[in-house]
C-alpha cells in the first residue's frame, strides 16, 4: 500500500470541488462563472497531486500536445464566455489527455457497488468493455 501526502490529500479534494464546480455549472444552464471556477480548482488540484514539474511534463508530451491544445482551449473558451463551446472542446482534450486512464477508472467504478451494478447490465457491459478496449485507439 501507498501513502498520500498531505499535498496529496488536499489536490484530491481541490479536484473533486474542481468537478463538483464543473457538474453544477452544466446543471445550472451552463452557468459560465461555475464551470470556469471547476476548471480552475480541477487544474490545480491535478497540479498538487501530481507536483508542479510532472504536472508540466505531463501537458508538455509530444504525444499529448494535441489533447493539451484542446483542453486548454476549452477552458479558454468558458472564460472568455462561450460555455458550450468550452464544454465540447474540453471534454474532447480530457479524453485525448487522459485515454490511458479509462481503462483503471472503469474497473474502479465496476467494484463501486450500485455504480458496479449498473455497469454490470447486459447492455451497459459491452458498451463498457468496447469503451475499456478501444480507449488505446482513441485519436
Amino acid at each position: 500500500m501507498f501513502e498520500i501526502s498531505e499535498v496529496q490529500k488536499i489536490g484530491v479534494g481541490l479536484v473533486c470541488f474542481g468537478i463538483g464546480f464543473f457538474t453544477l455549472g452544466i446543471i445550472l444552464m451552463l452557468d459560465r462563472a461555475l464551470m470556469a471556477m471547476g476548471n480552475i480548482l480541477f487544474i490545480a488540484g491535478v497540479g498538487f497531486v501530481m507536483g508542479h514539474q510532472r504536472l508540466l511534463a505531463f501537458f508538455t508530451d509530444r504525444q499529448k500536445i494535441k489533447g493539451t491544445l484542446c483542453f486548454s482551449g476549452g477552458v479558454a473558451f468558458v472564460l472568455i464566455g462561450w460555455p458550450f463551446v468550452g464544454m465540447v472542446v474540453e471534454l474532447y482534450g480530457s479524453v485525448l489527455l487522459f485515454k490511458h486512464l479509462i481503462p483503471m477508472v472503469l474497473l474502479w467504478l465496476r467494484q463501486v457497488p450500485v455504480i458496479g451494478m449498473i455497469l454490470r447490465l447486459p447492455g451497459i457491459s459491452s458498451v463498457v468493455d468496447t469503451l475499456s478496449d478501444d480507449s488505446k485507439s482513441i485519436v
